[in-house]
Order: structure tokens, then C-alpha cells, then sequence
């Protein structure tokens, strides 16, 4: 099964002799659970894109540093693809950046978020039942973000969200399914980013939070990229 990785942004440079590319993180651990997978990688931020829509039979948008709602010319054409992925109704998965470009290429609304950055482990309250889990009332993931889905399309339901982010996960009908955090994400690599980033983009106190949520909570990135597998084979 050939799966699109339309890949959106790239882990920092300092970092990347340490840690793969967000694009690689998605096919080394959906590999792992997904035998019949292969990945094709189209830096959409370079203006790699597929010919068509039809390319893949499934897509993966990634986490990025660009804003959602900006007009930049590979940011528009993305979201025309996005349109064109959701006519053929192919499965498609959207990650941060990713969710937040998904909901507004289908009429939501994204947005800097009032409330400041969204860092660390974040618990989620679980709207419904998840396949993966089913008993589950809430969930954590790491999370990395100062940008948010303020105005969900009429179409997407809510499955995850908390009193920080309303709309943090989002699943239009059988076929697109996006989350605000990030299930690729290891606690070391959250680590990795909260420290390059602590007294830059993070104040010194909204770093020392996220590092101390990644001592005391455990996350569920496993089952939600266990879910994310199923998902990209409409076996969900």
C-alpha cells in the first residue's frame, strides 16, 4: 500500500543528528506495525508535490513551523490538494500543522491562539469511544503549538479536546482523521525541543511546565499510531 507523506516541516537542524525527520518518524513506526507499507516523502515546502491526488493510496500531512493560515504559495496549493484528496474520499491524516491545514482547506478557522503556547504532555478528553481505546475517557500526547483550529468545519466531529485546546483531535465522516498533538513524538525528542527552544519562542516558565508534565504523565502515542496505521488502510 503506498502511503503519501506530504511533509509540511522538518526537525530542527541542531536536532537531526540525533532524531530522523517528522516524515521519518511516521514511516519508521507505522512500518513497524504495517508491513504492506511504503512511503513516498513530497517536501511540499520545496513545491515537491504529487501529479495527482490519485498518486497514493493514502495521505499523511506533518507537523511544520508555518502558520496554517498563511497565503504562501505551497500552503495554497496544499489545501487544493487537500480538497482533491477529500473528493476521491482516499484516507488522510493530518498531525499539528497538518490537522490545522486540513480544517481550513474544508472551511474551518486557524488562528494564533490567545491563550500562548501549547507545550509538554497535554491531557485530552476523549469525545465518544476511540477504536484503539475503547474505555478511554482521556489521553495525553505531547504537544507543540501556538496555533490552533478555533472554528472546526461544520462537517468534522470532535473526538478529542480539553479547556486549552477545543478542537484538538477531528474526524470528517470514515476518511480524514487529524490531531493537534503529536503521537510521533517520543518523550525524549519533546525534551529535545522544549529545551532548544526554553528562553526563545517558550518563556523559562512555560519550559520548566512541559518538562516537569514529561516526568509525571505517561502518553499514548502508541495506540494512537496503531490507530493512525489502521486509519491509512480504512480498517478503523
Amino acid at each position: 500500500m503506498k502511503i503519501g507523506i506530504l511533509a509540511a516541516g522538518i526537525t530542527p537542524d541542531s536536532l537531526l543528528g540525533e532524531f530522523p525527520t517528522y516524515a521519518n518518524m511516521f514511516a519508521e513506526q507505522l512500518g513497524k506495525m504495517q508491513k504492506d507499507f511504503s512511503f513516498f516523502t513530497y517536501d511540499v515546502r520545496l513545491d515537491e508535490f504529487p501529479s495527482h491526488a490519485e498518486e497514493c493510496d493514502a495521505w499523511l500531512i506533518t507537523g511544520s513551523k508555518a502558520d496554517a493560515y498563511s497565503d504562501e504559495p505551497w500552503i495554497l496549493r496544499l489545501c487544493a490538494l487537500i480538497k482533491d484528496i477529500d473528493q476521491l474520499q482516499r484516507p488522510l491524516v493530518g498531525i499539528c500543522f497538518g490537522h490545522q491545514v486540513i480544517a481550513r482547506a474544508l472551511g474551518g478557522r486557524v488562528e494564533k491562539f490567545q491563550g500562548g503556547w501549547g507545550v509538554g504532555i497535554h491531557q485530552y478528553d476523549v469525545c465518544g469511544s476511540l477504536p484503539v481505546l475503547p474505555e478511554a475517557k482521556e489521553l495525553a500526547l505531547c504537544a507543540f503549538h501556538q496555533d490552533q483550529v478555533v472554528e472546526k468545519p461544520a462537517r468534522a466531529r470532535v473526538i478529542l479536546r480539553s479547556e486549552f485546546c477545543e478542537n484538538a483531535g477531528l474526524l470528517y465522516e470514515d476518511h480524514i482523521l487529524t490531531f493537534q498533538g503529536h503521537p510521533e513524538f517520543s518523550k525524549v525528542y519533546e525534551k529535545a525541543l522544549v529545551n532548544l527552544y526554553d528562553g526563545k519562542q517558550l518563556t523559562q516558565e512555560q519550559a520548566k511546565t512541559a518538562l516537569s508534565s514529561l516526568e509525571s504523565s505517561d502518553i499514548h502515542s502508541n495506540q494512537m499510531m496503531s490507530w493512525i496505521g489502521l486509519f491509512l488502510k480504512k480498517e478503523s
